[in-house]
């Protein structure tokens, strides 16, 4: 699971599934995703297919095996509710850290500082990756960072995003 440090407007709750459990939501804005997924579309329609390989959005011909619908390829066009709110930048003044291994969901509170979110993390021994905690130094470098990935594997040892990339930091 990697790690995400969203910015929230003070009074946010997450949306909760009928279940009780966090609903999964993307950060990316909804407004950009579903302005891409229109302009595939329409490329995909004039012959042309996303180059993956590329950073920024380029098309290309489709390939010889490209058949079936921009469905098939993309998945159902995106709808809102599976986006974060698209708050004003001045409403988003308060801190919560998300797992994204899905689309998003909380592993905190929203807390308004990021030492308080970083105390909070360490404190109650939130999962930086499965069942790894991590000091209130590394949460404090990850949510500084923004982010960090599930897992790196170095010097012969597995280690959470989240405490590799504060060592990467002080290093």
């Amino acid at each position: 699971m990697s790690r995400e440090v969203r910015m929230v407007p003070a009074n946010w709750q997450h949306p909760l599934r009928a279940n009780g459990q966090y609903k999964p939501l993307f950060d990316e804005p909804y407004s950009r995703a579903v302005q891409q997924w229109d302009e595939g579309k329409e490329q995909w329609e004039r012959g042309f297919r996303l180059d993956w390989s590329k950073e920024e959005r380029v098309f290309i011909p489709k390939f010889p095996d490209d058949d079936g619908t921009y469905e098939d390829l993309e998945g159902e066009r995106p709808v809102p509710e599976k986006y974060m709110p698209e708050w004003p930048e001045s409403d988003r003044t308060h801190y919560q850290m998300y797992e994204t291994t899905s689309e998003g969901t909380p592993i905190s509170p929203v807390i308004a500082t990021p030492e308080d979110l970083a105390r909070w993390l360490a404190d109650n021994k939130a999962s930086a990756f499965g069942a790894q905690t991590a000091t209130y130094q590394q949460w404090l470098c990850t949510i500084k960072q923004g982010s960090a990935p599930s897992m790196i594997f170095s010097d012969g040892k597995l280690r959470s995003g989240v405490e590799a990339c504060c060592k990467k930091e002080v290093s």
